[in-house]
């Protein structure tokens, strides 16, 4: 809903974040590939499923974010990302601030912002059972 506000650029940039940050715990599981399908979908481009941490550069990458509002975009949907697995844990945290240093949001916007994306990613797997054809 908010990823198809961003740039060209910003779209295949948040899409390496969202691996990175995917895998960081060494656990990309289901509903993280999921999550990221769905980015593909809304944002109209190709999954990179060959996504490797070692050429990524974080510093890099956050700089394609220039606008507030991209920057924004990018955390809320990092936080659904993060919410999907019911996990939030010491290295997800770790990115997450790591990112908001770049971007500069208060804690207390992040704590909303987290609250959101915890709620979007379980009306995420109520819709999907709704839905499900079992």
């Amino acid at each position: 809903m908010l990823l198809m506000k961003l740039q060209p650029r910003e779209k295949f940039s948040f899409l390496q974040l969202a691996h990175y940050l995917a895998r960081i715990d060494n656990e990309y599981g289901e509903k993280e590939q999921e999550i990221i399908l769905e980015y593909c979908a809304e944002m109209g481009i190709e999954n990179d499923d060959a996504f490797e941490n070692d050429g990524f550069s974080l510093s890099e990458t956050l700089k394609d974010f220039k606008s507030k509002k991209s920057k924004k975009i990018v955390i809320l949907e990092l936080m659904i990302l993060i919410h999907a697995d019911d996990k939030f844990d010491l290295k997800e945290r770790t990115l997450i601030n790591q990112i908001n240093d770049a971007f500069a949001f208060s804690n207390k916007d992040m704590d909303f912002y987290s609250q959101w994306g915890k709620a979007v990613a379980a009306l995420y797997q109520q819709g999907k059972l709704f839905i499900d054809d079992k």
